[in-house]
């Protein structure tokens, strides 16, 4: 990631997107006030852009969460670092090398954006719409027969 200069308030944009989780999410990028609520909506921005037909949520207590057929990331904030988790990151190939955190794991990885750091916007939303693609690609599990009631 590359340093990034500083962004004015003014230059963080809210959603026009509608419902209550993406009021959720505007309302938390507006109480971060700095660095952490620039990166997230500049994430959700990226996100936006590679899949426009993305689902915006709110779950754990307050964590914007993105999906497609499934969850393709979530948007943590914390003290030093803006956390993106792939939860099939795993079965992502990553090109660009943007996951840096939770590699260790066979299933999720994530990417930490520290304050200053920017993020490579062609990249993320290549490693969105290969997430979004692999959600698609997944066929839902079958259900069960149901059993027949025999009456007498």
């Amino acid at each position: 990631m590359k340093k990034a200069s500083a962004m004015k308030e003014s230059d963080v944009k809210v959603s026009d997107g509608e419902g209550e989780p993406s009021r959720l999410i505007d309302a938390k990028i507006g109480e971060l006030g700095d660095w952490r609520g620039e990166t997230l909506a500049r994430i959700r921005s990226l996100i936006r852009q590679a899949d426009p037909g993305v689902i915006e949520e709110v779950k754990w207590r307050g964590v914007p969460v993105w999906s497609h057929a499934g969850i393709i990331c979530t948007g943590e904030t914390y003290k030093s670092v803006v956390k993106m988790t792939f939860v099939k990151g795993a079965a992502l190939e990553d090109p660009s090398r943007l996951f840096n955190s939770s590699l260790d794991g066979n299933t999720r990885r994530a990417i930490d954006i520290r304050e200053g750091e920017e993020i490579d916007g062609d990249a993320l939303m290549a490693l969105i719409r290969a997430a979004v693609a692999l959600n698609l690609s997944k066929k839902p599990a079958a259900r069960p027969a149901r059993a027949k009631t025999v009456r007498s």
